[in-house]
């Protein structure tokens, strides 16, 4: 008998000795850490930044029954064939979108973060226009408003701590990147997509600067309509390309 054989034979015997599935091995005869993928998601709502949370049953037996976390779920690796892949799905299964702007944040893991044992997570951040934001979303999931950095329902887990590290990333790209317009619609107006940037940094921006930065970039594209206003009308634009973000040379002006 080959060594390998042997050690995944010692390794499904543990595994029954202790009730647990001998799935939860390695090829090593190791034990499997739970693996899960979790997403961020942000859109705006109401001039605020949202963040989309699902609740847990209460009532069931389930870890965090009765709470909210981050939409997520265990790498499914009949489905999934990188962790890039598990992130998408779950974007789909909880909004329906499958093509919003996705960027891995970090991985969170430790012998005590989940109840049900060693488990590691690889948590991404994704960032949905306000007209995907309104379309329907999973049953249990809800777009929860961030004030001051936080959310009111407290996650399960080390949620919180995965939710302001997203945070904490997002604005610090906003600094410097067109990352906002990936909050936009379709078709948007140079003060809309400011407010954008001021909603998602929460401060106000110089208007001047903002508008020399934006248009020296080409990020945007004008089209041929305009927006009716009160008074006077507004120039509509459109994001030239919406696979890659616009990195700027400098942070933006604070408005005085």
């Amino acid at each position: 008998m080959l060594l390998s054989d042997l050690i995944l034979r010692q390794g499904d015997a543990v595994a029954r000795a202790q009730g647990q599935d001998a799935g939860q091995w390695g090829p090593a005869g190791f034990p499997r850490p739970l693996t899960t993928v979790d997403v961020i998601i942000f859109t705006i709502r109401n001039e605020m930044l949202h963040v989309l949370v699902e609740w847990r049953q209460a009532g069931v037996a389930e870890v965090g029954s009765g709470l909210c976390g981050l939409p997520g779920g265990v790498v499914d690796t009949s489905r999934d064939c990188d962790l890039v892949s598990c992130a998408l799905r779950t974007l789909r299964e909880k909004t329906g979108v499958s093509n919003g702007y996705l960027e891995q944040l970090g991985s969170w893991g430790s012998a005590t973060r989940d109840p049900r044992g060693w488990s590691a997570t690889h948590a991404y951040f994704a960032l949905m226009s306000q007209e995907a934001g309104a379309a329907p979303i999973a049953a249990n999931a809800q777009w929860v408003p961030i004030v001051a950095g936080r959310i009111t329902p407290r996650l399960v887990f080390d949620h919180d701590d995965i939710l302001a590290a997203a945070i904490r990333r997002l604005r610090a790209k906003v600094e410097y990147s067109s990352l906002p317009a990936y909050l936009m619609p379709a078709e948007f107006t140079l003060p809309e997509l400011q407010r954008v940037y001021e909603i998602v940094l929460d401060r106000p921006l110089e208007k001047s600067a903002f508008r020399t930065r934006i248009l020296a970039s080409e990020l945007i594209v004008p089209i041929a309509r305009m927006r009716r206003r009160a008074n006077r009308p507004a120039q509509l634009y459109r994001l030239r390309d919406r696979k890659d973000p616009v990195f700027f040379a400098r942070t933006f002006n604070r408005a005085e």
